[in-house]
């Protein structure tokens, strides 16, 4: 009887893969991780129901019945009751599901836009080097010299606030963080062997840039893309809850803890709910990001591989990389 595990009892024509020169798909590390698959599915979540949210609630957001005001949470009064109303009669689960719509409406084109402007200048700059590089950083420089909630807060305080002011102005001033991560990555990668190659071959700069550079620097600018995200919808929320971002009868998350901050001790559902959406939010993006940082870097992707008993024992490498 043949052992299936000898060498020699193989077909000589089977050309075995070993296993471990096949990656695991990035669902299977995902499943291996279970905070960044709670994360993940938070996420999802969120994002869908600010996507098809608005099909299901109608008009139930902005909805009054004086009748109902500042009912607790309840199932008493149907299912759009279960988190409560607001001092209007207002279903909070349906301003929730709303507001959600808002918010990222706001952060997700605020933190593309930065993305794809500072990337492109910065793989630029950092690839070309010279006087480029240095009008690149200086103007970074200019602009992260000022807070970014700051430059929101004096721009729209003199301009109108509205939901398409907020994109624009955490846009420009969230490109120099992308700037300056693209312009390293591409200063360090502009010396490798294989550009080197492909300049000596008289491949176009641009070329270059687009099929060399940056598939290695997109993870790491995926990754700082997820935690800004954090860093803008928190903007968001605190340019509303100032009162100077999203205008009522628009709603967000922001904008519904300052509403409900007067009945905190009475109603304080108005204002926690949003509160604890906005840290799940978060925490959930900060949490991927941190997997994703992981996933993409082949050096450091054998560690979502280990079971979670040993997960824990960051120093030790797996027997198969010893070669």
């Amino acid at each position: 009887m043949t052992d299936p595990t000898d060498p020699a009892d193989r077909p000589s024509g089977a050309a075995a893969v070993p296993s471990r020169q096949r990656p695991p798909r990035w669902w299977l590390l995902l499943g291996r991780d279970r905070a960044a698959a709670v994360a993940a599915v938070i996420l999802a979540g969120v994002f869908l129901v600010a996507l098809f949210g608005g099909l299901f609630i109608g008009d139930r957001a902005v909805r009054q019945d004086l009748r109902a005001s500042l009912r607790p949470p309840s199932l008493d009064h149907g299912f759009y009751g279960l988190l409560g109303t607001d001092v209007l009669g207002r279903s909070v689960l349906a301003r929730l599901v709303d507001a959600a719509g808002t918010t990222l409406s706001v952060a997700v084109p605020a933190v593309l836009c930065s993305l794809l402007i500072g990337s492109a200048l910065g793989l630029w700059a950092g690839y070309h080097g010279g006087m480029r590089e240095n009008v690149a950083m200086r103007v970074a420089d200019v602009i992260l010299s000022f807070p970014s909630l700051l430059i929101a807060v004096v721009v729209l305080y003199v301009f109108a606030p509205s939901a398409m002011n907020i994109v624009l102005i955490l846009a420009i001033a969230r490109v120099p963080v992308y700037l300056r991560t693209a312009r390293a990555e591409s200063a360090e990668l502009r010396s490798r062997l294989f550009v080197d190659a492909a300049r000596t071959f008289g491949t176009p700069s641009r070329n270059i840039i687009y099929r060399h550079i940056l598939p290695i620097a997109l993870p790491t600018l995926l990754t700082v893309a997820t935690l800004d995200f954090c860093f803008v919808m928190l903007t968001e929320s605190s340019l509303s809850f100032l009162g100077i971002g999203i205008q009522p009868p628009d709603v967000s998350w922001g904008l519904m803890v300052a509403q409900g901050r007067q009945y905190l001790q009475t109603a304080w559902w108005i204002a926690v709910l949003p509160g604890v959406a906005i840290v799940l939010t978060t925490v959930s993006a900060t949490v991927l990001a941190a997997w994703v940082r992981l996933a993409t870097d082949p050096a450091q992707r054998w560690r979502l591989t280990l079971p979670r008993k040993r997960r824990g024992n960051r120093t030790a490498v797996p027997s198969e990389m010893i070669a």
